[in-house]
């Protein structure tokens, strides 16, 4: 039976697991779609995590796919392999074990300006939706399946919530999944509306205020309510199996 929202409950209870694959199925619509790129983890605070499976792309995974790893890289529970490039997350995890979810992945447009070594201007209210510091990591050092050039990127990073790799992608950090995928989509929408004005031929400043920036920047992504539950009724409406 589909779920049928309500005042206060505006969708169903969910387990970490099937919010990993609602993370990937919505995130996916918004362009993160490069095959079977991207990694999704979500730290259990046992020395594991919850990661989506290798050798599925994000728009068919389904709960009964999540897989269990521990901070090696090994799987303890689960059908399927880790990602190639789990250890971008493993050492994510392992330096900043604050960090409850973690994203990567190569987004159409975040993927663009990584790649130009640029970070993006704010140019609508809603690129500044999720708060966090986005910073660009300008040196590719080789695919991040290598953990001594993860173990680079992550250090670079710093403090920082959102990153733009060089010649790579974008990895996504918060504190819920609900904070992730706020970031995330309003971080590919950033991407997307300054290649756009940029296309069009201008160089024109951004009116969005400053006082405006620095208020989003704080938010740690939590607190837009709705957001999050009207895309997760979406691919539940799409495909109610995917919790399976």
């Amino acid at each position: 039976m589909p779920f049928v929202p309500r005042p206060g409950r505006l969708i169903p209870d969910l387990t970490p697991a099937q919010e990993i694959v609602l993370l990937a199925r919505t995130l996916w619509r918004e362009g993160y779609d490069d095959h079977l790129a991207g990694h999704i983890t979500y730290n259990l605070g046992d020395g594991t995590l919850l990661c989506n499976p290798w050798l599925l792309a994000w728009n068919e995974i389904r709960a009964s796919d999540v897989i269990r790893i521990d901070l090696d890289g090994n799987v303890v529970a689960g059908d399927w392999p880790a990602p190639l490039g789990i250890p971008l997350h493993l050492e994510l995890h392992r330096i900043r074990p604050d960090v409850q979810v973690a994203l990567h992945h190569h987004p159409r447009y975040g993927t663009t300006w990584a790649d130009m070594g640029e970070i993006p201007p704010v140019y609508d209210q809603s690129s500044s939706l999720g708060g966090g510091d986005l910073v660009l990591v300008d040196e590719y050092e080789g695919g991040v399946d290598d953990s001594s050039v993860a173990a680079k990127a992550v250090a670079a990073m710093g403090a920082a919530e959102l990153a733009l790799l060089a010649g790579h992608g974008v990895f996504v950090l918060g504190s819920t999944v609900r904070a992730v995928h706020q970031r995330a989509v309003a971080l590919e929408q950033r991407c997307r509306s300054a290649w756009m004005v940029r296309a069009a031929g201008s160089r024109a400043p951004s009116r969005v205020p400053d006082f405006w920036l620095e208020r989003s920047r704080r938010s740690d992504g939590n607190g837009f309510h709705g957001f999050w539950e009207v895309s997760v009724r979406a691919e539940l409406a799409a495909d109610a199996s995917l919790l399976d």
